[in-house]
C-alpha cells in the first residue's frame, strides 16, 4: 500500500491554560483544516469544566476528532490514542484537509508524532501492580519504583499512580529500564509542523487561578457528581484527572470545597512546571509568545511553506 500523502499536519502544544484552542482554530481556519485533539482527558464524555473543552457552539463550525471517544469507566492509554488520531490524520490528509493537532498530553504527543513502539502489557502483572497501588498507596509504590529504576522515578510525578503502575510493569516484563521503551527524537512523522506556545510564569500561574476558579463557579462539582453517578470512581484514568480527583474526595468528605479548589489550582499549577520542562527539551518546537498580538499572523509566518 502506497503511503498516504496530503498536507503536512500542524500541531499547537504548550502547557495548560496558555491559549492553545483558540489559535488552533485561527490555524484550522486558515489552512482549510480540522482539529484533532490531543488531550488525554478532553477524549471523555462528560469530563468538560474541568479539561476546559471547547463547547461545540465555540467550535465555529470546524470538526473536532478524538474528542468525546471514551466513557469514564474507560481507561485512556497512549497506544491507544496513537492508533485512532493516525486513522483520522491519515484520513483527512488523504481528503486534502490539514490535521490541526492541539493539546498538552505530553507522552500523547510523543507517541504519535515519534511514533513510538510500545512495550507489550501482561494483563497479571498490571493487575499485581494495580492492586499493589490499592494496598499501599501511590507514594509507596513510587518508592518501590525508584529502587529498580531511578531514572523513571525521577521523571513520573509521585502521585501519577497509572504511569507509576505501567513503569514497573515495562521494567518488569522486559528487564529494562522504562526510558528504554521511549523513542528518539527525530523527524516527526508526516513533517509535521510543531509550533509550541508560552506565557511569563506570573501571567500564566494568574491564567491557572483565573481558570480553576471559573470551573468552580461554572459547575465543574455538579459535573464530579454526575459523573461518579455513571461510574467515574471505577476509571482507572479519568478519576485522577485534576479537579475531578479533588472533588471526589471533597464529595466523599475528605476535605471541604474551597480546599478542592486550592489543591487543584496547586496541581494544575505544578502540572505546567513539568509540561514546560518536558517541552523545552525538544529541539524542534517553534516557540511563541502566546501574550504578544498578532498570534495568529506570527504562526502562520513561523510555520512558512510546508516542506515539498
Amino acid at each position: 500500500m502506497s503511503p498516504v500523502t496530503g498536507p503536512v499536519p500542524v500541531a499547537v502544544v504548550g502547557p495548560t491554560a496558555v491559549g492553545k484552542s483558540d489559535l488552533a482554530l485561527d490555524l484550522a481556519e486558515a489552512l482549510d483544516g480540522e482539529i484533532v485533539n490531543i488531550d488525554a482527558m478532553q477524549q471523555y464524555r462528560g469530563m468538560d469544566i474541568g479539561t476546559a473543552k471547547l463547547p461545540p457552539a465555540q467550535r465555529r463550525g470546524i470538526p473536532h476528532h478524538q474528542i468525546d471517544v471514551l466513557d469514564v469507566t474507560e481507561t485512556a492509554t497512549v497506544a491507544q490514542y496513537q492508533v485512532a488520531a493516525t486513522a483520522d490524520i491519515e484520513r483527512l490528509r488523504a481528503a486534502g484537509r490539514t490535521p490541526v493537532i492541539v493539546g498538552g498530553s505530553m507522552l500523547y504527543i510523543q507517541g504519535l508524532l515519534d511514533d513510538w513502539r510500545f512495550p507489550a502489557t501482561d494483563p497479571q502483572v498490571r493487575a499485581r501492580y494495580e492492586a499493589l497501588l490499592t494496598e499501599i498507596g501511590v507514594g509507596a509504590l513510587h518508592r518501590r519504583l525508584a529502587e529498580v529504576d531511578p531514572a523513571a522515578a525521577a521523571a513520573i510525578l509521585d502521585t501519577d499512580g497509572r504511569r507509576i503502575v505501567r513503569a514497573l510493569e515495562v521494567v518488569e516484563i522486559t528487564g529494562q529500564p522504562f526510558a528504554a521503551s521511549a523513542p528518539v527524537i527525530g523527524e516527526p512523522r508526516w513533517g509535521t509542523r510543531i509550533l509550541a506556545l508560552d506565557r511569563e510564569t506570573a501571567e500564566l500561574d494568574e491564567r491557572i487561578a483565573r481558570r480553576t476558579r471559573a470551573m468552580f463557579a461554572d459547575g465543574l462539582v455538579d459535573e464530579v457528581a454526575a459523573l461518579a453517578e455513571i461510574g467515574l470512581r471505577d476509571g482507572v484514568t479519568a478519576r485522577r484527572a485534576i479537579g475531578y480527583a479533588q472533588v471526589l474526595a471533597a464529595l466523599d468528605g475528605e476535605y471541604d470545597l474551597a480546599h478542592a479548589e486550592e489543591l487543584t489550582f496547586i496541581g494544575t499549577r505544578r502540572y505546567v512546571r513539568r509540561q514546560r520542562r518536558w517541552f523545552r527539551r525538544d529541539h524542534r518546537l517553534i516557540w511563541l509568545d502566546a501574550a504578544v498580538g498578532d498570534l495568529t499572523a506570527r504562526a502562520v509566518a513561523a510555520l512558512g511553506d510546508p516542506p515539498a
